[in-house]
């Protein structure tokens, strides 16, 4: 895999959509991969992603969610179910 690639397809990082900020993002599929921490547990930081989510999604934008623990415990895992959605 080339660097910020996945069959093919560049990732960016810390991609900008209007005022927020998207950890990952493939401009050409339109999907941006969120990876959450601890922070995104609580009832206000849930109420707050939704609408950030929601503000996203009105360019277009799909998501893909995954947790730090998912990422830092099998990333195997996480990498095929990116490749899953990818044409």
């Amino acid at each position: 895999m080339k660097k910020k690639q996945l069959k093919g397809y560049k990732f960016r990082r810390q991609y900008g959509a209007g005022k927020y900020v998207i950890d990952f993002y493939c401009p050409k599929l339109k999907l941006a991969i969120e990876i959450d921490g601890q922070t995104h547990l609580d009832q206000v930081a849930r109420i707050y992603d939704q609408e950030r989510q929601k503000y996203i999604e009105s360019f277009g934008i799909k998501f893909l969610h995954f947790s730090n623990y998912e990422v830092y415990e099998d990333l195997d895992a996480v990498i095929e179910r990116i490749k899953a959605v990818l044409p």
